[in-house]
């Protein structure tokens, strides 16, 4: 089977409605944003964007290296000016890293530019994907689990104001990027005539 998620009949639509907006995913560390991201950009025909990547890029420092030096709040000012460009050039999907929505400024030039998507996970499934990985500088604690709970518990209600919540769960990808992009279908005729 290939590993390739063809494009949807309807993305043609769905591109149209975007205009020059972003699919832009949010969640935090391993709800999937970049996985899943990547099946509904081709599924849309459009580029996909990690804004991680792009940081690391344009700094030429791996976000641990980032955190480690210039600490978290220089390290948020950088991503919300990254994201913030990056929604200049859409329509493509973005995934957003786990506190990029937690920034007012980042959520008002999400929701100026972009359809926010909320992949919401529960602990254990996004303490199993992360465990896979040991460059999570925010889980660098005594009790990764009571952190990663924590994290839950402040940022799941800011979230929340995304426009879409998938429920991300141990399904396969396409299955998973399918139900983004039928919850795009279904939103946008209803958010343009919501503008007209």
């Amino acid at each position: 089977m290939s590993d390739e998620s063809p494009q949807r009949p309807e993305a043609a639509a769905i591109k149209a409605m975007l205009g020059k907006r972003s699919v832009v995913l949010v969640g935090l560390m391993g709800a999937g944003k970049s996985t899943i991201g990547k099946r509904v950009a081709q599924m849309l025909g459009v580029n996909f964007i990690d804004a991680d990547t792009e940081i690391e890029a344009v700094s030429r420092m791996t976000i641990p290296e980032l955190f480690e030096r210039y600490g978290e709040a220089e390290f948020r000012d950088l991503e919300r000016r990254v994201i913030r460009r990056i929604l200049r050039s859409g329509p493509r999907v973005l995934a957003t890293g786990g506190g990029a929505f937690m920034n007012e400024q980042t959520r008002k030039a999400i929701s100026r530019a972009g359809i926010s998507v909320w992949l919401k996970a529960d602990l254990d499934t996004l303490m199993e994907r992360v465990s896979r990985k040991g460059n999570r500088p925010l889980l660098k604690t005594a009790d990764p689990r009571a952190t990663m709970q924590n994290l839950m518990d402040i940022r799941y209600p800011i979230y929340a104001l995304s426009q879409i919540t998938i429920h991300s769960r141990e399904e396969k990808k396409e299955v998973m990027a399918g139900e983004v992009v039928d919850a795009l279908a279904a939103l946008l005729p209803a958010d343009e005539m919501a503008k007209s």
